[in-house]
């Protein structure tokens, strides 16, 4: 109960001291914690996902054969990859680890993602439409 009431107070202290600094750049380095945080329970969360979309994948690029025993299989794989790097992100969110730089063109330390994509649902893979509705993507300047 006690290491609970710990984990709670850090989320909430993080939230706190993370809104603060909202208005100063785009995303300042104390809410870099707070998106591992949330990545980490989305990847828990929809793990499962990487089994559908994989076994879906495979179907659709290598045939139906392929794609009802190699894709399941791939699936299980990522899933359980997935289920792990999100218990380790959320364990681990409030410290940088080695090989995680929050820039991707980066090295080094950091809070950045420790599996790609980083997220179990992305643009690409969104079926239909159901998460990333078209006109809710704003393309990013470069």
């Amino acid at each position: 109960m006690r290491f609970g009431k710990i984990i709670l107070f850090s989320v909430v202290l993080t939230m706190v001291v993370g809104t603060s600094y909202c208005a100063a750049d785009d995303t300042p380095p104390v809410l870099y914690p707070v998106e591992k945080l949330s990545r980490g329970i989305a990847n828990v969360a929809l793990g499962p996902l990487e089994i559908l979309y994989h076994t879906y994948n495979v179907t659709q690029n290598e045939g139906g054969v392929k794609g009802i025993t190699y894709g399941p299989l791939s699936g299980i794989c990522y899933f359980v990859c997935r289920e792990l790097v999100g218990v380790l992100e959320i364990a681990t969110f409030l410290f940088p680890l080695p090989g995680c730089p929050n820039d991707p063109n980066d090295a080094g330390w950091g809070y950045g993602p420790i599996m790609q994509p980083e997220w179990v649902v992305t643009p690409e893979n969104d079926w239909g439409g159901f998460v990333y509705q078209d006109t809710a993507i704003v393309p990013q300047q470069h």
